[in-house]
């Protein structure tokens, strides 16, 4: 984060006050104004004002009109930590034999609102590879782990319908109609795959992962370059990935008689 020009106050006494600023974000007052800030911290107008700025351009927060609220690049760097440590521990084993028997990057997915996040990763050994980290946020609508969580999660709907749907490439679906399409084409295989729909060269290949309870918990999937992987190859993944996501499952304590439900 930037230092407050002319404050040559130490950093520890600057993440107090970034700190301060935090604590005026709650569940019951969670989008407040520059003015409710200053006068919950107590910090000086023009430190204070400086300081909200420095945290918008960092990712801290976000603004809409005259409100902040916690900002998208906080929500990522807390994610894997609020997830659940103990699935990332119980899954990452499937990710790296999903990632051993295709030879691609092997990645799970939460869902946070209209966005979904990578919590783990096992990472490709090919030397072309697109990069995919833990922290990662990208939108709902577009890529195969999204058509996963639409199709499996109620939840998804709603949160994206409030996101709207944003064009990416010639590719992203754009509307609701398709995304149905598209969910149900999930529902019905078990796993989806899109190409390009984030970015060109970019394909994914995802499939569900249940919870003990039969909930969907996450999304896991294989991330790859198009030149290398593409729709024809999708006979031959599809079910692979869709098996890892029944592994996963499995190791969330799902019962397996339901996976044909």
């Amino acid at each position: 984060m930037a230092k407050e020009p002319g404050a040559g106050a130490s950093p520890l006494l600057v993440l107090h006050k970034v700190a301060e600023i935090l604590d005026c974000f709650s569940v019951e007052e969670p989008e407040p104004t520059l003015q409710q800030i200053i006068r919950k911290t107590g910090l000086p107008s023009s430190t204070c004002q400086r300081l909200v700025q420095n945290m918008l351009r960092e990712g801290f927060l976000d603004r809409d009109g005259d409100r902040y609220r916690i900002g998208i690049g906080l929500v990522r760097w807390a994610t894997p930590g609020t997830f659940g440590l103990d699935v990332v521990r119980l899954v990452k084993p499937v990710l790296q034999q999903l990632r051993d028997e295709t030879g691609e990057t092997a990645c799970l997915y939460a869902r946070d609102g209209a966005f979904r996040t990578i919590v783990a990763v096992a990472e490709t050994r090919h030397v072309v590879m697109r990069p995919f980290m833990v922290g990662m946020v990208m939108p709902l609508h577009a890529g195969a782990p999204g058509k996963v969580f639409l199709a499996f999660d109620p939840g998804a709907w709603d949160a994206l319908d409030q996101q709207g749907l944003e064009g990416f490439t010639a590719d992203t679906p754009v509307s609701m109609e398709t995304l149905r399409q598209q969910a149900a084409v999930a529902r019905e295989q078990g796993f989806f795959a899109a190409f390009g729909e984030r970015n060109q060269d970019v394909g994914s290949i995802s499939a569900p992962v249940f919870d003990h309870t039969g909930r969907l918990a996450c999304a896991v999937g294989l991330g790859f370059p198009t030149q290398r992987i593409g729709p024809a190859d999708v006979e031959r993944l599809g079910p692979v990935v869709a098996r890892a996501g029944l592994e996963a499952s499995r190791a969330l304590g799902y019962d397996s008689s339901h996976a044909a439900d």
